[in-house]
């Protein structure tokens, strides 16, 4: 999250302990090298990434951390947009390109409806996919199908709806990281069908049947390397794909911090780098 002027007179927002608050650092860099790419920060995404990375969440942070990541952006994309699919799009479209969910006519359920999810659901379609969102929450229906464009939505805790859709799907994304059972999610499945974890919950517990019978494939992805990363976002401008997002400036990112962590935000944080220093 810096903006430079100069390789001398570098401005960030970091985070000197694991406390992981933000503010204003002033810092130099060495003169350009070879191997080195000089660039200007416009707009910046937030993800969980950054609360882990600024409380030292892995025990490996180096105090001053300025958090935020390099790749050319389409002319015609915005660069707000832009941001959020170096986390968020790139974590899901990876394993959905791994896996092969980009075959039109094949159905996807997507478990969880933030900012991962959402992008999942916004990839399945442009691949063609027939799309269910399976959510916890009955308020995520209206946007899932008219402002996401999916084209069933499915209450998990309702046990009638989740009869309905088993052994109907060819693949799964599941983005939740809350804590929650994997066997009626795995029932969903068709023979020989993926189901892909994105979301970190504190455990995966299932029956071996689950996974036998039918079967199934269950794989585990995190984000994606930088030529996929290109690819997605070609990808995105050629088929007009944005990810919903909300706008804040860079004096906002620690309230941006706690609102990720209490999931209140619709559907990524992008700082906007360029109009905050001004």
């Amino acid at each position: 999250m810096d903006s430079e002027s100069s390789n001398k007179d570098c401005l960030g927002w970091a985070a000197r302990d694991p406390s992981g608050l933000l503010s204003p650092y002033n810092f130099t860099r060495r003169a350009l090298g070879s191997d080195d790419v000089s660039l200007t920060i416009t707009h910046c995404g937030i993800c969980y990434a950054d609360v882990i990375w600024t409380r030292n969440g892995h025990g490996d942070s180096k105090y001053p951390l300025v958090p935020g990541f390099c790749f050319t952006i389409p002319n015609n994309y915005p660069s707000a947009s832009a941001a959020p699919l170096l986390c968020a799009g790139i974590t899901v479209y990876s394993p959905m390109m791994r896996h092969k969910m980009n075959q039109p006519g094949k159905s996807l359920g997507v478990i969880g409806l933030g900012g991962l999810g959402h992008m999942a659901v916004k990839f399945g379609k442009a691949f063609g996919l027939n799309v269910t969102v399976i959510s916890t929450s009955t308020s995520k229906k209206d946007e899932a199908l008219n402002l996401l464009g999916a084209d069933k939505f499915v209450l998990s805790s309702d046990p009638d709806q989740m009869k309905s859709l088993a052994k109907s799907l060819d693949f799964i994304v599941d983005s939740a990281s809350g804590d929650h059972p994997f066997d009626p999610y795995m029932s969903l499945l068709k023979v020989a069908g993926v189901y892909v974890l994105v979301g970190f919950p504190s455990e995966v517990k299932f029956s071996p049947a689950s996974l036998n019978i039918g079967a199934k494939t269950i794989a585990g992805s995190v984000a994606g390397g930088t030529k996929e990363t290109q690819e997605m976002l070609d990808f995105c401008a050629a088929n007009k794909i944005y990810p919903e997002i909300e706008i804040v400036p860079i004096q906002y990112a620690n309230e941006a911090l706690e609102r990720l962590i209490k999931r209140d935000v619709k559907y990524r944080f992008v700082i906007d780098i360029e109009n905050s220093l001004k």
